[in-house]
Formats: structure tokens, C-alpha cells, sequence
């Protein structure tokens, strides 16, 4: 016999036309029956574009044709009805702004150890002491550093309706992290599904309250936690860290695809660890330099500023300290500042 999960998976091989998401991830997939070998499935879109729909219809039944023992099979995909049906098509058509966040930025990185979570938390720090209201959602829910980065460790309480979690505040910056919700090293062991419940649980179920940004500290790839994030709310621009060297390059390009295949405005490049100076004032560029200006060049985006590579900036993290707060005058902190101001310049 045919069984649900057997067209679930089946229909998780279809891709929303354009993105690299599946039509079940995307909540599309409203019925489906099966009765003596006989399936049916109903799909309702978010937008009004027919060619989509022929597409996706196809696309499905193509799928669903491979099931052993089908005999017969009806695949529907509805449009939806009123304003709605002029809409330029969009799986995330339906995302609503979550009230009082009046920008919400995505950091992120094409991979690992660049130096995301380090700008995030002096990038969200430094918007702070220019005057700003903030918050910083982290992301990583596999590796959560945002509460040693932030210094704390505080669980977040409830709001008086018991309708949302408080978030926990340090250095004047609102924070949430899977890390404030896991006892000490305990791993998070979870499956797509369960990150994308849980980053939209962060996005709407938290008493932000009013914010100017709120910061989300991605983790490295392009994988769930990035599409659901899109998926749950518009995002209204992304900053993306890198270093200076190709491998580090070639991978933010992957990034950058990423955000324009969902329609997120890239608000520009850091570049991360961009020199060393030795004790003697000697400048050593450890992982090349410019890559990251040069990018920009090729890409037509902005360049928001490079970051040196300061043993000052390591030490405060670990210290839960960021360098911004802990020495605001120092070369370090006004590396990071002047990309603060850069943000605030590109998102206005």
C-alpha cells in the first residue's frame, strides 16, 4: 500500500520554481488521500501566477507518477482567490513584520570561522552606543555563542500574559539564543523541521519590544535556518563577513545567491581578520588582503569596512565583553564602529 509519508517524501523532491526549497517545507501541500492505490494531493500557492502553477503541477505528478503500485492519480494546485491573485509570485508573500522591529538584518557567512558571531555581537554593541535600540537573535542553533560572546547566561522569563519570552538584556542589547535554553554542553540533536519551528518561535514568540534592529546571527551555509528565517519575516537587508582569502570568497558568493534568490537586498561585505600588525608595526597579511573590496567591486555591492585581526578582539569575546564596550577608543572597537555606521548608512 501506498503510504502518506511515501508521497510526503516523494513531493519533497519537487523545488519551488526559482528557490532550492521543496513545496512541503513551504506549507504548500494542504490534502492528500490515498485509496486503493488511488492518490490525490492538493496544493494551495500564496501568489496568482499560472505559469507557476502548471509548473509546480507538473513537477508533482512527474513525482508522484515512480510510487509502486499507483494506479491512479489526481494533482491539484490551487491559486488563491481576490487581491491576492495579481501578486507577483513569492513563496514568502504572506510574511508579516512582527510589531515594533523596524529593521531586521540576517549576518551571515558562506562558511565557518570567519568571524560571524564576533561581528555580529560588536556590530550589535557598536549600533547601541550610536544611539539605537537592539536586539540579537542567534541562530546557530547547533552552536550557539552568543551567550558566552554577550556575557550571560540568563534564561529568558515569561511576559506577564505568559504569552511570550522576555528576553534576557546585556550591554544594553535585547538576546536570544537556543544557548539560554540548553543545560552547559548538552548538544541540540534535532532535525530541519524542529530548527525552523524553533527560529520561528524566536521571530514571534519573543517580547522584543521596540527595536531599531534586530540582528540575527545565522549560522554558516544556506540550509533551514536561513530559509526559514526569510520565510517567517521580511528581512530588509544582509551583511555578510568573510575573509580576505579565495576560499573564503568563493563560498560568501554562494551567500550572496542565496539572498537574492529570496529577494533580500544586500546591504554589503566585511572583511574579517583583514591584516595582523606584528609588535614591531610591521603589517602582515596573513590571509591576503582586498578580497573582500574586490568582491564588492566585481558583485556591484557595498564594502562596509574591514576588521583587522587584534588578539584584543578575542580576548574580550571569550571575556564576554565585546571589544566595542570593553575599549571603545581602542583601533579594534573603531574598526568595528565605522562598520556600524556603514549599516546604518546602507539600510536607511
Amino acid at each position: 500500500m501506498i503510504t502518506e509519508d511515501q508521497i510526503k517524501n516523494a513531493l519533497r523532491g519537487v523545488k519551488y520554481p526559482g528557490f532550492s526549497r521543496d513545496v512541503v517545507s513551504f506549507g504548500l501541500v494542504k490534502e492528500l488521500s490515498v485509496r486503493d492505490h488511488a492518490v490525490s494531493v492538493s496544493l494551495q500557492l500564496t501568489s496568482g501566477a499560472p505559469e507557476i502553477a502548471a509548473q509546480i503541477k507538473s513537477d508533482c505528478e512527474r513525482a508522484l507518477k515512480v510510487l509502486p503500485g499507483l494506479t491512479h492519480l489526481h494533482v491539484e494546485v490551487k491559486l488563491p482567490a481576490g487581491p491576492q491573485a495579481a501578486a507577483a509570485h513569492s513563496p514568502w508573500q504572506n510574511q508579516n513584520r512582527v510589531p515594533g522591529l523596524k529593521k531586521v538584518i540576517a549576518v551571515a557567512s558562506g562558511k565557518g570561522g570567519v568571524g560571524k558571531s564576533t561581528t555580529s555581537v560588536n556590530l550589535a554593541c557598536a549600533l547601541q552606543l550610536l544611539g539605537a535600540r537592539v536586539g540579537l537573535l542567534d541562530c546557530d542553533i547547533y552552536g550557539p555563542s552568543i551567550p558566552l560572546m554577550m556575557g550571560i547566561r540568563s534564561k529568558p522569563t515569561v511576559s506577564a500574559d505568559e504569552s511570550k519570552m522576555v528576553p534576557p538584556v546585556n550591554h544594553g542589547v535585547k538576546l536570544m539564543s537556543m544557548g539560554f535554553l540548553v543545560e552547559g554542553d548538552n548538544p541540540v540533536i534535532w532535525r530541519g523541521p524542529m530548527i525552523m519551528k524553533t527560529i520561528q518561535q524566536f521571530i514571534t514568540a519573543v517580547e522584543w519590544g521596540d527595536l531599531d534592529y534586530l540582528l540575527v546571527d545565522l549560522p554558516p551555509g544556506t540550509g533551514d535556518a536561513q530559509l526559514s528565517l526569510c520565510q517567517t519575516v521580511p528581512l530588509d537587508g544582509g551583511v555578510i563577513v568573510t575573509t580576505p582569502q579565495e576560499a573564503s570568497l568563493g563560498v560568501v558568493r554562494k551567500g550572496i545567491a542565496m539572498f537574492e534568490k529570496v529577494n533580500v537586498p544586500i546591504l554589503g561585505i566585511v572583511e574579517n581578520m583583514s591584516y595582523f600588525t606584528a609588535p614591531n608595526g610591521d603589517r602582515v597579511e596573513i590571509f591576503g588582503h582586498g578580497g573582500g573590496r574586490q568582491e564588492c567591486e566585481r558583485q556591484g555591492i557595498t564594502f562596509l569596512g574591514e576588521v583587522p585581526l587584534f588578539t584584543e578582539i578575542r580576548i574580550a569575546g571569550d571575556a564576554g565583553v565585546p571589544i566595542v564596550v570593553s575599549a571603545p577608543q581602542s583601533p579594534a572597537a573603531q574598526a568595528f564602529m565605522a562598520v556600524a555606521r556603514a549599516v546604518q548608512a546602507e539600510v536607511a
